[in-house]
């Protein structure tokens, strides 16, 4: 990790001092020239942008790229540096760069009842490297650390590689749709949405008229989490999950809808039995973008599925891939879990535009009373809404304000809510 953060220094520091120059450079020439942001006849800005996560709210491709001889290569060092200043309101959530609303505390220390903090921890650096492009053995990597570990530790976020049409690496799984995700300042965005890195590898051709159909399948090594019974243990995963789906792009693909599917083993040891237990999960997923007039513009999921808690955000980690059945102590069963958003985004100028994002989780476990003492505390449902407005000051710098609200509801019916007010600073190189 010490190398990787070093070696995007020295380039970074390479590049400062390197002259900047025009795009009528000989190919042969190995330069440091600057990327033309969002100008799709800069020929290194188009090429390291398909390479790039289409992330929302982060800048894919740096102001400065490294043109290799005869244009054998393009390498692009970056970074976004941001900036939040954070204010709950009501019970304060344990962590300033994530809204979670299932971490929404239940029961408040007399006294606590707002808290302010910072962070830059969500800043990350970023290696984008293309070799070969253009053409049909075209190869790319992408590599990002952010700084979200333990007292600002540098943390790996997504690390892949690409082929043709081949990814794989450390990155969104293809059940998800991170392009249709809205634009907010919490990290954690809407508590439905399927979007967290884990292995994975997808194939994903596109076809039809002018590309406008798009198909993926793969394969994903997510983290498995259950909650075992008083005779049941868990045991290692042998088989990877499968997402697929099939992708309809319109309005010069500005718009698109996707409809995605998952089917995943999930084991347990029975110790009554001493034998391994496994059960078929499964999901279904619609998502996608719509350009409606003018400025506005929607994004929205709908997804439901039995065993793929690990696959929601609000979810993921909480023991609930897998959960007892009532009494028997030596079973469990797969957890009924569904959830959406739906999102507006106007952009009134160029520079300036706001979003307003409802998203709803729910976890069905109706093999236990809601007023059983054991399962009482256990997540049924939470509500996430986020309202903000962005202003790009230029194509480096960003600003932005945010309200948060989360509201979660346990089976025994206690529910606690937090509100939260956010301002961001983006710095993009």
């Amino acid at each position: 990790m010490k190398h990787i953060i070093a070696v995007c220094l020295s380039t970074l520091a390479l590049t400062a001092g390197a002259q900047t120059v025009t795009d009528s450079v000989p190919r042969d020439s190995g330069l440091v020239r600057m990327v033309r942001y969002n100008d799709t006849t800069d020929v290194a800005y188009v090429t390291l942008h398909e390479n790039a996560p289409h992330v929302v709210n982060l800048k894919d491709v740096p102001r400065f790229a490294v043109l290799g001889k005869e244009g054998r290569f393009y390498i692009g060092i970056g970074a976004n540096i941001k900036a939040i200043g954070v204010y709950d309101i009501g019970n304060p959530l344990p962590d300033a760069n994530y809204f979670i609303t299932s971490a929404i505390p239940m029961d408040t220390r007399p006294g606590n009842k707002a808290q302010f903090r910072f962070s830059a921890a969500q800043s990350n650096v970023y290696m984008n490297v293309v070799a070969l492009p253009g053409g049909e053995n075209q190869l790319g990597a992408y590599v990002s650390l952010n700084f979200l570990g333990k007292n600002y530790a540098p943390k790996l976020h997504l690390a892949y590689l690409k082929y043709r049409n081949i990814t794989a690496g450390y990155s969104y799984t293809i059940f998800g749709d991170v392009a249709a995700a809205p634009a907010t300042i919490d990290f954690e965005g809407p508590n439905a949405m399927p979007f967290i890195p884990h292995g994975m590898i997808a194939y994903e051709p596109r076809f039809g008229r002018d590309g406008m159909w798009q198909a993926g399948v793969g394969i994903d090594m997510p983290e498995y989490s259950c909650t075992n019974a008083a005779r049941t243990e868990t045991v290692t995963q042998r088989v990877p999950d499968i997402p697929f789906y099939i992708q309809r792009y319109w309005a010069g693909g500005k718009g698109w809808v996707r409809l995605s599917g998952m089917i995943r083993n999930l084991y347990y040891r029975n110790m009554e039995s001493n034998r391994n237990i496994d059960k078929v999960g499964w999901g279904v997923k619609v998502s996608g973008t719509t350009p409606i007039a003018g400025g506005l513009s929607a994004s929205y999921m709908a997804m439901y599925g039995q065993g793929i808690a690990s696959y929601i955000q609000d979810l993921n980690g909480e023991g609930m891939d897998l959960m007892p059945m009532g009494s028997d102590t030596s079973r469990l069963g797969l957890t009924e879990a569904w959830g959406g958003y739906a999102s507006l985004q106007y952009q009134f100028t160029p520079k300036l535009f706001a979003t307003a994002t409802y998203s709803h989780v729910r976890a069905n476990v109706d093999r236990f009373d809601d007023a059983d003492s054991t399962w009482g505390s256990t997540y049924k449902y939470a509500q996430y809404v986020a309202a903000n407005m962005f202003y790009n000051i230029n194509s480096i710098v960003q600003v932005g304000v945010e309200y948060d609200y989360g509201r979660r509801v346990n089976y025994d019916g206690r529910q606690a809510h937090d509100n939260r007010l956010q301002a961001m600073l983006q710095v993009s190189f």
